[in-house]
């Protein structure tokens, strides 16, 4: 069985309550070797509910911080919040955080000034950064650069650009992570970008319950199904998916300072 990590879904989002532990025992069935889950959307105690639930179990880590659509809602007191919640050594990472200037739920502005704040949170606690970016590659790439990646590195998560700003982001040290959208028809573009991703920086993700790829689309999606975007990965990269796998799970253990994951007995059929 190929194996892999999926390195971006949200464990806590309400379309999982009632059967998580289903959710987790299906992605490790398919060969989900970790699951890294991200708070992030809506209030804070989403951001307490994803450690909770990773520290919960072994093979699931957690990020926290504030997504760009509630960058309204970045003050320094939920700063502070977001800096407690990293005491736990299940929180692998700072965010998502980033701009969203496809929605604009919250204002550039706001958006700017919360991506400033969690880089700068990153580098005080020597953790990596999630950075979520649609329609602003050029406006996130000139904040990163004069902010600075955090010393221990970063990733933009769901990569939804062209090969130009896979460029732009790789020359900052970034890693690159691609989600089910690399299987849907009208996503040349980004499919184009994964095939120039360097080995070391490659990752991919689920993004669920969102962004369910092929023949799933449509449907929840869950850390299960990152499988099927590695093999389609693995097919514009023309590798071994088995191979891509290890890469990945070795490039997240990297970013993220994953140990080995822990073996957990089968359930019974």
């Amino acid at each position: 069985m190929t194996t892999v990590v999926d390195t971006h879904c949200h464990l806590a989002d309400a379309k999982f309550r009632g059967d998580l532990e289903a959710v987790i025992a299906r992605a490790s069935s398919a060969g989900v070797a970790q699951i890294i889950s991200v708070g992030a959307i809506g209030p804070i105690e989403n951001d307490r509910l994803t450690v909770a639930i990773a520290e919960r179990h072994p093979n699931v880590f957690a990020a926290v911080g504030v997504h760009p659509h509630d960058a309204r809602d970045c003050t320094p007191e939920r700063i502070a919040q977001l800096r407690d919640l990293a005491a736990s050594k299940k929180v692998v990472a700072i965010g998502e955080s980033g701009l969203d200037f496809h929605y604009m739920h919250s204002p550039a502005e706001a958006q700017e000034s919360s991506l400033r704040a969690h880089l700068a949170l990153a580098a005080e606690l020597d953790l990596p950064i999630v950075i979520h970016c649609r329609d602003a590659e050029r406006g996130l790439v000139e904040i990163v650069r004069e902010s600075g990646v955090p010393p221990r590195g970063g990733v933009i998560h769901c990569f939804t650009g062209d090969s130009n700003a896979a460029r732009e982001f790789l020359a900052l040290g970034l890693c690159i992570s691609f989600s089910g959208i690399i299987t849907f028809k009208n996503s040349a573009s980004v499919r184009e970008a994964a095939s120039i991703v360097p080995d070391d920086r490659v990752m991919v993700e689920t993004d669920a319950p969102y962004l369910a790829p092929e023949p799933y689309r449509g449907m929840r999606n869950e850390p299960a199904y990152v499988s099927r975007t590695l093999e389609i990965l693995a097919n514009l990269r023309r590798v071994d998916a088995a191979a891509l796998g290890a890469q990945v799970i070795a490039n997240a253990a990297r970013l993220f300072r994953l140990p080995p994951p822990v073996k957990t007995p089968a359930r019974p059929a």
